[in-house]
């Protein structure tokens, strides 16, 4: 891949609502403690482009699963969906209910497949 940056170009990150992709995709791999990448598409666009070992919870189901969800308040859990909009909503919505580490994966699934992975196709 070239060397482009952790970000989308020109994106208004927000550290405290925000992970970029390269670290999420570094936590994720080393099934780092304390992390979760919860993926909020529904389950046709999983047919199309996921991240293995992620776990699926579609945005409308997401308030019921919460009180499912064996994590603690401050862990670290990044919110992924196709272009970071809706993970974005999500990660203030879990921000609200008290999940403070709750952070969208900026870019989503498209900068993913920029940055780090092209075989994921991009719808």
């Amino acid at each position: 891949m070239t060397d482009l940056p952790n970000n989308p170009p020109n994106y208004p990150f927000n550290d405290a609502l925000e992970i970029s992709v390269v670290e999420t995709n570094d936590k994720h791999n080393a099934k780092a403690a304390e992390f979760l990448l919860i993926d909020i598409r529904e389950p046709h666009e999983l047919e199309i482009a996921a991240i293995p070992g992620s776990t699926n919870i579609p945005m409308g189901d997401l308030p019921a699963a919460l009180a499912e969800l064996e994590i603690e308040d401050d862990t670290l859990v990044a919110v992924l969906c196709r272009t970071g909009k809706r993970s974005l909503d999500v990660a203030m919505y879990m921000h609200e209910q008290g999940f403070t580490g709750a952070r969208s994966v900026a870019g989503g699934i498209h900068w993913w497949s920029d940055r780090l992975d092209s075989s994921l196709t991009k719808y």
